[in-house]
């Protein structure tokens, strides 16, 4: 999820502790994968027709979705109860979502989340989730250190409130992550030495941390354990730099530049269970038919 996926998407006292011990589903290994799409991929078509996207993805064979279009408390406009019954319907299961969590979640006066945040943790725990996702980090407090720190406190007690709903939280990457620093150190290596890895999972978004420099197999390396979920990408270089000033940009799985093959063998050897494709430009091909594309291109590397 980039920057303009966040913006899509709108929606006691804290400490940092270390855990000695992970809890039961950080610890599982070479589990059976469960492939999804986040429907970010499609979301002029659930902008549309949610209803009528969901049975198309449906008919091409996907079992799972992961959504971006939590507001007002409702799920691409529905309620829970209802858009509940609409994965039903197609035979669709969603067990984690993105909600972007900011500083205007916290709550200076009373030293504490704000009521809306703690019931997106609610709702996410209702519909069914097992992760509640935070994409990217809201730079306003990655500018110096001590809010840098106070934000992590923030996704760590979200983790902590997240259990007590009777799901988990997560982060997941975008590129500013990579490309920014506090005192010398990547702010997503900050990121992942600052949040207790029992509290806050991660899913590592491998298009995202391209184009800055970060490797999806050197982090999967060297934090390994921690990447309970991935967002699949690929990216190929433009011609030209783009108006937003990048590079590359997101393409079917394997016409880019990313070894992804390699990757999700590799994630899937080490702990990695929810595997969702992600794709955000097209080249000119429909949304849907990417969507199919790359589900094809999944399934022909084992899932």
């Amino acid at each position: 999820m980039n920057t303009s996926r966040r913006t899509f998407i709108k929606t006691g006292s804290i400490t940092i502790g270390g855990a000695a011990m992970l809890p039961d589903i950080l610890k599982e290994k070479k589990t059976n994968a469960i492939l999804g799409l986040q429907l970010y991929t499609v979301r002029d078509d659930m902008k549309t027709d949610p209803a009528g996207t969901l049975k198309r993805l449906a008919a091409m064979g996907f079992k799972y979705v992961e959504h971006a279009g939590y507001h007002d408390r409702k799920f691409y406009g529905y309620s829970i109860p209802d858009f509940k019954n609409l994965l039903k319907d197609n035979g669709l299961k969603m067990e984690s979502g993105h909600n972007p969590l900011t500083s205007k979640y916290w709550d200076k006066a009373t030293n504490d989340f704000t009521e809306e945040w703690k019931y997106t943790i609610e709702d996410s725990a209702a519909i069914g989730l097992k992760y509640m996702i935070s994409p990217g980090v809201d730079e306003s407090m990655c500018k110096n250190m001590d809010d840098f720190k106070l934000y992590m406190d923030m996704h760590n007690k979200t983790g902590e409130l997240c259990k007590k709903a009777g799901t988990h939280f997560a982060f997941h990457n975008e590129s500013y992550e990579f490309n920014h620093s506090l005192n010398g150190t990547v702010l997503y290596d900050l990121l992942l030495q600052l949040t207790d890895k029992s509290l806050v999972a991660q899913q590592i978004d491998i298009g995202n941390m391209y184009e800055p420099g970060g490797r999806p197999l050197y982090y999967l390396k060297k934090y390994s354990g921690r990447f309970l979920l991935m967002h699949v990408k690929d990216e190929l270089k433009r011609d030209s730099p783009g108006t937003d000033g990048r590079v590359y940009e997101n393409t079917l799985l394997g016409k880019g530049v990313i070894d992804v093959k390699n990757v999700v063998d590799y994630a899937r050897k080490t702990g990695t269970k929810y595997f969702i494709i992600e794709q955000e430009e097209y080249q000119g091909i429909a949304p849907l038919d990417c969507a199919k594309e790359d589900l094809e291109k999944m399934k022909g590397w084992g899932f």
